[in-house]
Formats: C-alpha cells, structure tokens, sequence
C-alpha cells in the first residue's frame, strides 16, 4: 500500500509549499495560545486562502475524530494535504515551536512566582478569554446548520452533545457510534 499523494493545486488558490505551510503555522502558534480554532480558521481560509470555510469544516471533523489535540491533527492532515509527510512535519513544527518555548519559559516563571496570589487571578482570566474564543468557535461551526437546517444534522449534533455533555460517555464511544451513523443517514439522503 503507498502513502496517500498530497492534493493537486486548485488554479484559483495558493499552493503552499513546506516554508509556507511553516511560516502559516508557526503564525497561528505565535498568538494562538488557548483558543487556536478560530484563528487557524481565520488562517487557513480567509488569510492564506489555502483551503474554503467546507474544507475547514471536513478537515476539522476529521481531526475531531483522531486521537490527540484537534488543531496538531488539522495541522497533520492540512500539511499532508499540500506536501505529504513532509508537509504534515512542517506544519507541525511551525504550529509548536513557539508554544514549546512558550511553556517551558512560562513553566520556569510560575514555578518561581507559585506563591503570588495575583497569578490565579491572571489564569482564571485567561480561562475565561479561551471559553469565549471556543464558543465563537462553536457559532461559526454550526453556521452552515443554520442556513441548512435538517433534522439529520440537528439529531446527530444533539445525540452528540447528550451523549458527551449531558449523560457522560466518553467522546471516542459517541463519535464510533455516531460518525457511521451520520454517513449512513448522509448516504440515504443523496439522489
């Protein structure tokens, strides 16, 4: 079996190679320390251009699904997309120098400052700026379910978040039951 083949340029889009896929990446770890999603989507489709809102989506319920942090994944899957493996380690290394750095410093920092009272203050502020960023994030997801309403949707959006939110199952036991259930009910849906 060989290794997928990175994705054919669109004509109508910038066909980023490893230097781009880093330098893009390594933009979004720079300011993009909590909530990440709304930014990489600012990036990738309305910056760089390098993907549509659809395709942010798609590659975004794909990191979802595999195991590991969801913006690593959509930088794995993105990269490989553009440059194979290759581009999958490019993006990649853009997107954690600077957070790698970042927390070994900070690290360094609350050790030394640990007993200062303020400092929880300052971390529960930055709690707070990360739950609106992932809630703006949730507007913009669900945006396309708002123009398109259909009760296939709605069901699996609601199954999903009663089965994580309300009842407690564990996020991989609701996606493995859910995601075949959501292409089988997409496929009876076609023509």
């Amino acid at each position: 079996m060989t290794a997928p083949q990175p994705k054919p340029p669109q004509p109508d889009r910038p066909d980023p190679g490893l230097a781009e896929l880093f330098v893009g990446f390594l933009s979004i770890g720079v300011i993009a320390f909590g909530g990440v999603l709304p930014i990489t989507r600012r990036a990738m489709v309305e910056r760089y251009k390098w993907i549509n809102e659809e395709e942010f989506i798609e590659l975004l319920s794909l990191s979802q699904f595999l195991p590991g942090p969801n913006i690593t994944n959509f930088a794995v899957v993105l990269g490989s997309r553009f440059r194979g493996p290759a581009g999958s380690i490019s993006a990649v290394l853009g997107l954690t120098l600077v957070p790698a750095i970042m927390v070994i410093i900070l690290g360094i920092v609350f050790n030394y400052y640990a007993d200062v009272k303020a400092l929880g203050g300052v971390v529960a502020g930055f709690a707070a700026a990360a739950a609106g960023l992932i809630i703006s994030m949730v507007v913009r997801i669900a945006e396309p379910m708002w123009r398109h309403p259909t009760l296939r949707t709605w069901g699996i959006t609601l199954a999903a978040f009663a089965g994580v939110a309300l009842i407690g199952f564990p996020l991989p036991w609701v996606m493995l039951v859910l995601a075949p259930l959501s292409v089988v009910l997409a496929w009876r849906a076609l023509p």
